[in-house]
């Protein structure tokens, strides 16, 4: 595996590798939400995703590239849900041995994907200490290799093509691109891409107030954590790693964050106006550029809508 920072060409690459394995998500419009918003609004939707999320595209980059020697005692990761779903799926691909580690109040309908696609799971307690705790036990016992749900520059090439499709199926030049921010693989792939090959946009996140990690990095230049977690976006739960944040530093305009009020408020829009299935997490942008109009007014804004695995029976409204 790299150590180095994705390039074009290796985003380029990533692209044509997972391309036979992904969806090329369609890029959604809503007049209702333009005119809420008064920006001229491009939802990507990685909900439409395989295994239903971005977090595919990053999984099959990495498993996909590692070699035959790497895949023979099989992989093993730490995830709430979506990145579990994307190494479990790829793991299958390849025909390899897939260990997870999920928090044990994990998103049910997570943890029957992950299961549905042959994976081994262990339950651990929701802290980043306890998971990667786990997760090197598993390597002691098994020889499986390890790949970080976004703290691993496989992964965040693989989360790059996601905006260089937008970019490149929208008719026009964005102004901003906003992805929502968990540890970070999303958005510093979105940056990079922004980077490479629409240089004129600037990149944005949006981030949950319960899980305002990444704020205060963006802030005091150095990797901090939530004073207190607690929010329904249950797939940004974990802060900024030491890949993920110097590319978040150097390309990222800002970083804006929203309540948990608002995510359900913007989940409801996407649901009811576009009628298509977001979790919270994927809500998070969409309620950042409605919370923040005078920003984003008369600008022409890619939202990338990070995925769709909702637990139906909780549903916030």
């Amino acid at each position: 595996m790299t150590e180095k920072v994705p390039t074009r060409a290796t985003i380029e690459a990533a692209h044509a590798l997972v391309k036979p394995y992904i969806h090329h998500t369609p890029v959604f419009t809503s007049q209702f939400l333009n005119e809420l918003s008064g920006a001229e609004l491009y939802f990507k939707c990685e909900n439409l995703q395989k295994i239903g999320a971005f977090k595919a595209r990053g999984g099959l980059n990495a498993v996909l590239s590692l070699s035959a020697e790497q895949l023979a005692n099989g992989v093993v990761t730490h995830s709430s849900g979506n990145h579990a779903q994307a190494m479990a799926f790829s793991a299958q691909k390849v025909g390899a041995k897939c260990y997870i580690v999920m928090p044990d109040n994990s998103p049910k309908v997570k943890i029957a994907a992950v299961e549905g696609y042959g994976a081994t799971i262990t339950f651990c307690k929701n802290t980043p200490e306890d998971r990667q705790r786990t997760v090197d036990e598993i390597v002691a016992r098994t020889g499986a290799t390890f790949i970080h749900p976004f703290n691993n520059y496989e992964v965040i090439t693989g989360q790059a093509t996601a905006s260089k499709e937008l970019i490149e199926d929208v008719a026009v030049t964005l102004d901003a691109i906003i992805a929502p921010v968990g540890g970070g693989g999303l958005l510093s792939g979105t940056a990079l891409s922004v980077k490479y090959f629409s240089p004129r946009t600037k990149v944005y996140a949006g981030e949950p107030e319960g899980a305002a990690d990444a704020v205060l990095s963006f802030k005091s230049d150095k990797i901090e954590k939530a004073p207190y977690v607690n929010t329904i976006a249950d797939g940004l739960l974990t802060y900024l790693g030491d890949k993920t944040f110097p590319i978040i530093k150097e390309e990222v305009t800002d970083i804006l964050t929203v309540s948990d009020e608002e995510i359900v408020q913007a989940m409801r829009y996407l649901w009811e106006r576009m009628k298509i299935v977001v979790e919270p997490s994927g809500a998070v942008s969409t309620a950042a550029v409605l919370k923040n109009k005078a920003v984003f007014a008369g600008k022409k804004v890619g939202i990338i809508i990070s995925g769709g695995n909702v637990d139906l029976g909780k549903l916030p409204f």
